[in-house]
């Protein structure tokens, strides 16, 4: 990755990239995500821990890029530089496997979104889930993107810079809209998510204390912030190292004050109830309808179709390089490490859309599509944003001799990985147990390939101990998914 000719992104292009991959699709039905179960106070006190959180972890990124700017692959680079190669592959296998459901959930709100257009005896999309037609159509935009990558990594980003300008354009609008029409006393009425008085930690009835409520939001918060790390992934192709921290800040603190005029504002529009209640696809064209009519929900399901192209493009780009890398590192399998003449990952391209289709057809039989989607997508991430931020303490620790700013990032370090347990904590044992079932294949491809490679030593006493109870949570999510007990993700099993 040393030469030249590969360094095609700049830091337009960078910024992009990581404001692509984050304003996906969890911006248009943020609003209801968090109201589903939590009020006004809860909802600050989120987005307090979230920007606390999400911007320790964005600095963290660039403090390493800088710092060790030959770890080209970023996420799992950091897993691995710190922690060894099993750690190293299982967070390139988490960060892939986030990649690939991200998609899978940008699939189901491009159906929902086309269907508001579509006359009421063609349908893609009913109830929570995708018609058989709805994932025939997301197929063919599912290859056709893969067709476009085949293309080259600068011919891809280059449309991702164009969609991200013209998303923007609907997402402004919601914004000034919501300022514009925006009632203290209905936001003050929100303001306590349904009790009377505070309660911080003990539930009052069917209530949930504030505590519970701003736990509920965090998977929301999280899938709106998935691709904070873009810049890094893609840090061998930039042209600049120096612009990879730069693209993470700006991309990151844009993102932020988009995210929280849209929540705080849509409670002094609507009820909190009246938006937890929306039952379609996006939460922000019903919101829009309330305030200005019809023309305001076309134009947000206009922009979630604009919006879907950008981050589609973002994520899949994601899931062919991350493979990639980890071929180039001996993470993965060789041959995951081979390009065309246009510098595209092709085996890596080809596996990661073969795994997105079978998961467009699993789909079909989600409760919920879009938030199972979205919710594992967050799970499966968490462990190498974990890692990243172990290894931002433990590099600053260790290196006592650089003269200015280690105390400053060791804490920095410690406020990301504080935060990043808090969001295991927030996932809860359903959806990680989900999540770790699909480490299974993971677990087994990294033994075989010690094996082939000839080595003693597999993995460490400690390492076998963590995959052993990795795969045994992950057995549990697989029997309670085929009883549907606990878990009640998917129907028709």
């Amino acid at each position: 990755m040393s030469d030249n000719s590969k360094k095609v992104l700049g830091l337009g292009g960078l910024v992009a990239l990581v404001v692509g991959a984050m304003i996906g699709t969890g911006v248009f039905d943020l609003p209801k995500n968090m109201a589903e179960g939590a009020g006004g106070l809860a909802i600050i006190i989120a987005w307090v821990i979230t920007a606390i959180g999400m911007v320790a972890l964005g600095y963290s990124f660039v403090n390493l890029s800088n710092r060790r700017p030959e770890l080209d692959g970023g996420v799992f680079s950091y897993a691995r530089a710190g922690f060894g190669e099993f750690w190293g592959f299982s967070n390139a296998w988490a960060y892939w496997l986030s990649a690939l459901l991200g998609n899978v959930t940008y699939a189901v709100a491009l159906l929902s979104a086309i269907n508001y257009f579509m006359p009421k005896n063609i349908q893609l999309f009913h109830g929570a889930g995708p018609t058989i037609l709805g994932i025939i159509v997301v197929s063919a935009v599912l290859w056709l993107v893969h067709i476009l990558i085949l293309g080259g990594v600068k011919s891809a980003t280059m449309v991702n810079v164009v969609v991200t300008i013209a998303k923007a354009i609907p997402l402004i609008l919601f914004a000034i809209c919501v300022v514009i029409f925006f009632h203290f006393d209905q936001f003050s009425a929100n303001f306590l998510g349904g009790l009377k008085t505070i309660s911080w930690a003990v539930d009052v009835g069917k209530v949930p204390s504030i505590l519970n409520q701003v736990k509920s939001t965090m998977m929301a918060t999280v899938w709106s912030f998935i691709g904070i790390e873009g810049a890094v992934l893609f840090s061998s192709r930039a042209r600049n190292k120096k612009d990879v921290g730069k693209a993470t800040i700006i991309g990151l603190l844009s993102v932020v004050f988009l995210y929280v005029i849209f929540t705080i504002g849509s409670l002094g529009v609507m009820s909190q109830a009246d938006i937890g209640a929306i039952q379609s696809f996006p939460a922000t064209a019903v919101i829009l309808e309330h305030m200005v009519g019809s023309w305001g929900a076309a134009i947000i399901n206009v922009g979630v179709i604009i919006s879907i192209a950008g981050a589609w493009l973002a994520w899949t780009l994601f899931g062919a390089e991350t493979p990639y890398l980890a071929a180039q590192q001996g993470l993965f399998p060789a041959a995951f490490g081979k390009t065309n003449k246009r510098d595209t990952p092709v085996l890596s391209l080809v596996v990661s859309n073969v795994i997105v289709q079978v998961f467009l057809v699993l789909i079909y039989f989600a409760m919920d599509a879009y938030k199972f989607g979205y919710t594992m997508c967050s799970s499966a991430i968490l462990l190498p944003y974990a890692f990243s931020a172990f290894y931002q303490v433990k590099y600053m620790w260790q290196n006592k001799e650089i003269p200015k700013g280690r105390v400053v990032q060791i804490i920095i370090g410690v406020v990301a990985s504080v935060y990043a347990l808090w969001l295991f904590y927030g996932a809860g044992l359903a959806y990680m147990a989900f999540t770790c079932l699909l480490f299974i294949p993971g677990v087994v491809i990294f033994i075989y390939d010690r094996i082939k490679q000839g080595n003693k030593i597999i993995m460490k006493a400690y390492e076998w101990v963590f995959a052993v109870a990795l795969c045994a949570l992950g057995v549990y999510g697989l029997v309670a998914v085929l009883t549907n007990a606990s878990l009640g993700l998917f129907s028709g099993f």
